[in-house]
């Protein structure tokens, strides 16, 4: 017998389903036991999937918080990172540039565009950027009252609920 996957348990159970059709709907003894073998194997099968699933959900949540721990723990790195080079800047604007071994501390200059309100730019000084989405909303409004929209339809999907 094959290793019992839930897709093998699942084939069992549709060449079960064939050998009765195939006999006009009689169920045979041997047959009967075999669909009996098959639901006990199914509803274990099943049991095991969702002691699996539990597990992974749970292991996803803890990735999810250390995930948001990591992130609090960089931006705590870089406040003190951004501290401490500004109180260096403070200390060169201070004392002016000075050296500490082979490192030297110094100021250079840079430019930086301050634009206070993008709406009162002249058209020459402004990139517009535009995406596009579909409205599903109103597109499954639309499709629900009857109309046809091109490349557009509604798809009815199932999914696993477990109680």
């Amino acid at each position: 017998m094959k290793t019992e996957t839930l897709y093998n348990i699942t084939e069992n159970y549709i060449d079960l389903l064939n050998k009765i059709e195939l006999a006009e709907g009689e169920i045979t003894e041997e047959v009967s036991q075999e669909l009996e073998i098959n639901e006990q194997q199914l509803q274990s099968k099943s049991i095991a999937y969702l002691s699996v699933i539990k597990n992974k959900e749970a292991l996803t949540m803890q990735i999810d918080e250390e995930i948001k721990r990591l992130q609090a723990l960089k931006k705590h790195h870089n406040n003190i990172t951004k501290n401490l080079k500004d109180r260096l800047l403070y200390a060169v604007n201070l004392f002016g540039p000075f050296e500490v071994g082979f490192t030297k501390f110094s100021t250079r200059k840079s430019e930086a565009v301050i634009v206070e309100d993008v709406n009162n730019l002249p058209k020459d000084f402004k990139v517009i950027k535009v995406t596009e989405q579909a409205d599903k909303k109103a597109i499954k409004e639309s499709l629900k009252a009857g109309n046809k929209i091109e490349g557009c339809t509604i798809q009815e999907n199932k999914n696993l609920k477990i109680n």
